[in-house]
């Protein structure tokens, strides 16, 4: 997915009035808070001035942001995380086995030395991948799975679910409308698992235990949402 920064409002099928902010191939999300926003991943350093302003045109201002939740800790979702941080004085949540990854700004913290999915298209579309300078920073908070975000205004919890990497998180709403990271990815004809994948056991189980938490709407961290039923069953 291509975007230019612009906030693209849409109302989940739970009812709740969510703001998707699409930066190149990367998704972030405004949760509705209280009277303010929960954020969920903060896309690519380099698209830094592009989600300053669809934040400012969406209405998230300083004072608004309760939180900043990380689904894991990718270059291209952790990427503008310690930069809002000092901008709205929001907490930085993520769960702790991607936290590495973030304060070393190594991406191979935690992962296998030969991952157990890796495509040939997300190889060819790495090359074209180069990561500028990355903030480094250490979480405010660790995230942990079942907790819940009321004490930030929000109905939803914390989901771990590791595949794309150990420390991949997703957020579930009340609603049943999910925040799923990389686990799941909506490219070409149908959605599916993401095209790198580090733990394919882990991942399938995690996309199992989805299905039975009744999900309706899956909000990816690339391509465009999609309701869980059309995730496809059996081996991805």
């Amino acid at each position: 997915m291509t975007g230019s920064g612009v906030p693209r409002p849409t109302t989940a099928i739970g009812g709740a009035h969510i703001t998707t902010i699409a930066l190149a191939s990367a998704n972030c999300y405004l949760l509705p808070a209280g009277s303010g926003f929960v954020m969920v991943d903060t896309g690519l350093p380099s698209r830094r001035a592009d989600i300053d302003t669809a934040l400012a045109k969406a209405g998230c201002v300083p004072g608004r942001l309760q939180l900043i939740v990380l689904t894991h800790g990718d270059y291209d979702h952790a990427g503008n995380a310690a930069h809002l941080r000092e901008r709205f004085g929001a907490k930085l949540a993520m769960h702790r086995d991607d936290v590495g990854r973030v304060e070393r700004g190594d991406w191979n913290w935690g992962l296998k030395a030969k991952p157990d999915r890796f495509s040939a298209l997300f190889r060819i579309a790495a090359l074209f991948i180069k990561p500028g300078p990355f903030d480094t920073f250490q979480p405010d908070l660790y995230l942990e799975d079942g907790q819940s975000l009321d004490d930030y205004g929000s109905d939803a919890r914390v989901l771990h679910l590791p595949g794309h990497t150990p420390g991949s998180i997703g957020i579930l709403t009340s609603g049943r409308d999910l925040f799923c990271g990389d686990l799941l990815a909506n490219f070409f004809f149908r959605p599916g698992l993401e095209f790198f994948i580090n733990d394919l056991t882990a991942a399938r189980a995690s996309v199992e235990r989805l299905r039975g938490l009744g999900v309706r709407m899956v909000y990816p961290g690339h391509g465009r949402p999609f309701p869980m039923e059309r995730l496809p069953r059996g081996r991805a």
